[in-house]
């Protein structure tokens, strides 16, 4: 409830935020950027909200009240009403949305198109339905968009079963990789063949306070973001204000004067077929890459719970997507007993000695008032339970959900 009113503050011109403690005060600059709204996916219920006895869908909730909250703003603003759409996999998904938005416009006379979805291919299964899903949504596309991480994410759940296509250490699985390049090209393509934009990933860096170390994060964003707008994307995502001077230079200099590359088709892809899709990644597993995804987790998980959807950690902006990655990559090492760089094998035992080693550690860094206020030792136990599990658990937010008030 408390997003919904800064959604709306938002598109009134009138959020603010004054941070008393550090004697600082926030609001919006004059034209500020496009609000999209992010509603929940599909498998998240609203708990505080039942019909007939039942949850609500959290993503008829989200929409439903931003919608009939803010639509006449937006029409008074000479804007329609844009969504932005996560987790689908099919595109009778994409369907099911689509006569949503229809129903609403019609129920209150808005024009055909007043409301606009981009949608995340951030699942493994929708990569290959991106024609269905911009055709189901045809009335009301703007755009398809890389969501990486979640994708990484995915392609481990999807192929959880298949021990040759266990990924490394998530530090090494970059863009750059055979089947993350794939992806990127083909949603591309596949976009731009038929009129949609084609959005780019995010860039989780955090800017460094320390000189030399900035200077390395903020050559990596450039490399990151060379390679997307050469690919041909349209936009992009950072995770931080600080990358934007960064990369609006290499969007001017890919662009130049134009407002997006749909001339771009990519007609020379030939080479994109479900094995490239599928390939495996090569890399090593580490004790190391271990401990990190361990520590990521916890942290996350203790914040998500406390309520906090995106989370500083380490110089990265952590999201669910991540911790997603962290512990479903070690479940799948276990359950295929994979070996580590050093030989050794990755077992329930090895995973429990690590986890109370870097509980120790983390604990260490936040400090005891933290610890106790912030919820960790619920994430250290929801985090545990899952990791060690017989069967995978889709999503860690189904039962971290159960945690919240």
């Amino acid at each position: 409830m408390e997003g919904q009113v800064n959604l709306r503050d938002a598109n009134r011109g009138t959020i603010s935020f004054n941070d008393e403690a550090r004697g600082k005060s926030y609001q919006l600059n004059q034209n500020p950027a496009l609000l999209i709204a992010r509603v929940r996916g599909l498998h998240l219920p609203e708990k505080h909200i039942q019909y007939q006895g039942k949850p609500l869908p959290g993503a008829l909730v989200d929409f439903a009240m931003y919608v009939f909250h803010n639509y006449k703003q937006r029409l008074q603003n000479g804007s329609g009403v844009y969504f932005y759409l996560p987790k689908l996999q099919h595109s009778r998904e994409a369907a099911w949305w689509s006569r949503v938005f229809t129903f609403t416009e019609d129920h209150l006379g808005l024009e055909r198109g007043t409301l606009r979805a981009t949608i995340l291919i951030e699942t493994l299964p929708a990569v290959f339905q991106m024609h269905e899903i911009l055709h189901a949504l045809k009335a009301h596309i703007v755009a398809l968009n890389c969501g990486r991480w979640d994708y990484i994410f995915s392609y481990i759940k999807t192929l959880r079963a298949h021990a040759d296509r266990i990924l490394p250490d998530r530090q090494v699985v970059g863009m750059d990789k055979p089947f993350l390049n794939a992806y990127s090209r083909l949603l591309i393509k596949t976009c731009h063949q038929r009129g949609a934009l084609a959005m780019g990933g995010m860039a989780a860096f955090i800017p460094s306070k320390d000189p030399a170390e900035n200077e390395k994060i903020l050559a990596k964003v450039k490399a990151d973001k060379e390679q997307e707008f050469g690919n041909g994307h349209d936009g992009t995502w950072i995770a931080h204000p600080g990358l934007a001077p960064t990369v609006k230079e290499v969007y001017q200099r890919i662009l130049g004067e134009r407002e997006n590359q749909l001339e771009v088709l990519r007609q020379e892809d030939t080479d994109i077929d479900q094995a490239l899709l599928l390939q495996p990644c090569p890399g090593e597993r580490t004790e190391a890459g271990m401990r990190a995804n361990i520590r990521v987790s916890i942290q996350y998980i203790a914040a998500w719970i406390s309520g906090k959807g995106c989370v500083p950690i380490y110089g990265l902006m952590e999201d669910a997507a991540t911790a997603e990655i962290s512990r479903t990559s070690i479940w799948q090492w276990i359950t295929h007993a994979q070996s580590l760089s050093d030989g050794r094998t990755v077992t329930r035992e090895l995973f429990t000695s690590l986890l109370e080693e870097e509980v120790a550690r983390v604990r260490g860094e936040v400090g005891e008032t933290r610890w106790d206020q912030e919820h960790f030792g619920k994430a250290v136990e929801l985090f545990a339970e899952l990791t060690v599990a017989e069967q995978l658990s889709d999503f860690l937010t189904l039962p971290g959900y159960d945690l919240l008030d």
